[in-house]
């Protein structure tokens, strides 16, 4: 056992973690250590993209945060919307230093686009030059606690060194990401829910795990989940007969219907040649599926497929108590995909550029607010316990959580009678989990019981909310009620409780 001690320990090197890292070791004066499942950098959904930034300047705001509180559905707060649009256009350009902006044709430097691998492999030395110690392939398993019931560290495993670290800390940040149920989308396979199931243990609550079921096109046999150019697509059937799948609200709904029809194959003559000119420096792997098959996407047609995101660009995640992005339980906070982004979205995806403005922010603001909690606290070293554990995980049960969360038919077109008889498959998959003996790979063990868990929690949210209300669409509840007018909270491991928290003071919920 290899064991440490720190003021603030962040699980997770992607966006919000490394932002989280950075912010509070160098401005706050602390001791950090980043532990990462993989090797911080690389690991997470943006260091394989181009992703966009929230982007707006002063004199937009108000417009943009009132688009984006149209299509809330009422679960978005200006005020946090405010916050992260602003936090971005002040931090990024301090990250000059580790990233070279591109610039226009006027020589104005150009923050809202950035290359997703050079934009991580400069965050991680920054993280460095901050004095934060990062610990790669050194996954977490289970927070920890001392006598007093209190949040005091992590314990997890050395991938490849062997054995297992033990960290106290004052305060634990959770960056963990998202959980898209290893779906194939690129740069998700460390992103497990790991982080909801370490919190739940503890106590912490979920929120907006409804909005759970986003799907996003790409080239079938392929992981490249970048979006945008099919915007521009056309679309056929097995026939070769055009299909009306246009580029609006309706896409993924209209090009899911098609899907369960039978194959559909995809043209890119449409994509304008200056967005062509550019796609090899903002989504450098976008090309590379089509190139390696020899197809000329612009010319040529080629079957397409929808891969679930969940969470990851979905809404759900751990609730946010405070503007320090602390979590229900003392001491632990959530940033990023980990954390619930209701604030800033409500019902309805983020997108990209939201959710990249909501991991820096997000992180930055969490990883103050944590260090700023260790101050506080004294050093407690007393026994340690840890809230999980390593139940069994295999292959079996993996593909059986996935049967539940993937299919098109059971999560995007949802319905009461489909979300029971799922609710049903899932209790009896956890209880198998919390049954079986220990694995061997403690960390695939660990992986499949936070997809087991995330699963309940999306589907127990979802089967709550007798709605239809953005993301979330039933075909037994279609109309969108005031009765619902309110977040949904989840908890618990073994058992899943649920409550509703009325946006209006005095409403009924």
């Amino acid at each position: 056992m290899s064991e440490s001690s720190c003021d603030v320990l962040i699980i997770g090197g992607g966006l919000a973690g490394t932002w989280a890292a950075a912010i509070a070791a160098a401005r706050e004066g602390v001791r950090v250590v980043l532990v990462d499942k993989g090797y911080c950098g690389t690991s997470g959904v943006t260091a394989t993209a181009g992703p966009g930034h929230w982007w707006v300047p002063p004199g937009a705001r108000e417009a943009a945060i009132d688009k984006r509180l149209g299509t809330a559905y009422g679960l978005a707060d200006a005020r946090w919307m405010a916050r992260a649009i602003d936090t971005t256009w002040t931090s990024l350009p301090g990250l000059s230093d580790y990233y070279a902006f591109a610039q226009n044709e006027r020589g104005e430097t150009q923050y809202r686009g950035l290359r997703g691998p050079e934009y991580l492999r400069g965050l991680r030395r920054r993280v460095l030059d901050s004095g934060v110690t990062i610990l790669d392939h050194h996954p977490a398993l289970e927070l920890l606690r001392d006598d007093h019931g209190n949040v005091v560290g992590a314990r997890g495993w050395r991938r490849q060194a062997g054995g297992d670290w033990l960290i106290r800390a004052g305060a634990v940040v959770l960056a963990t990401g998202g959980c898209a149920f290893l779906s194939r989308l690129l740069g998700n396979h460390t992103n497990t829910g790991d982080g909801y199931l370490m919190a739940a243990e503890a106590g912490a609550e979920l929120s907006g795990m409804e909005f759970s079921n986003y799907y996003c096109i790409a080239a079938q046999g392929s992981s490249m989940t970048r979006s945008m150019v099919y915007s521009f697509g056309e679309y056929f059937d097995a026939a070769d007969r055009p299909l009306d799948i246009s580029g609006g609200p309706s896409f993924t709904e209209d090009l899911a219907k098609a899907l369960l029809n039978g194959p559909v194959y995809c043209r890119l003559n449409r994509v304008p040649a200056d967005i062509r000119a550019q796609l090899p420096s903002i989504q450098p792997n976008l090309m590379l599926p089509f190139d390696r098959r020899g197809v000329d996407p612009y010319r040529e047609r080629f079957a397409v497929t929808l891969h679930p995101e969940g969470t990851i660009r979905g809404v759900g995640g751990l609730r946010l108590i405070n503007d320090d992005c602390q979590t229900t339980v003392p001491g632990v906070f959530a940033a990023g995909d980990a954390a619930s982004r209701e604030p800033i979205a409500g019902a309805t995806s983020g997108g990209g550029a939201q959710n990249s403005a909501w991991a820096l922010s997000t992180g930055q603001w969490a990883g103050r607010g944590a260090a700023q909690w260790a101050r506080q606290k004294t050093a407690y070293q007393g026994a340690l316990r840890g809230y999980g554990g390593t139940a069994g995980g295999s292959v079996e049960l993996l593909q059986r959580i996935q049967a539940e969360m993937h299919p098109l038919d059971k999560n995007l077109f949802r319905s009461g009678a489909q979300l029971e008889r799922s609710l049903r498959e899932l209790d009896t998959l956890w209880d198998q989990i919390r049954n079986s003996p220990s694995a061997l790979n403690p960390l695939r063990a660990r992986e499949t019981a936070a997809m087991a868990a995330t699963a309940r929690w999306c589907y127990t949210a979802a089967a709550t909310r007798k709605e239809s209300r953005g993301m979330h669409q039933r075909s037994d509840t279609p109309q969108q009620s005031a009765l619902y007018d309110a977040h949904l909270r989840v908890s618990g491991v073994d058992q899943v409780q649920t409550r509703f928290d009325p946006i209006y003071p005095g409403h009924p919920q």
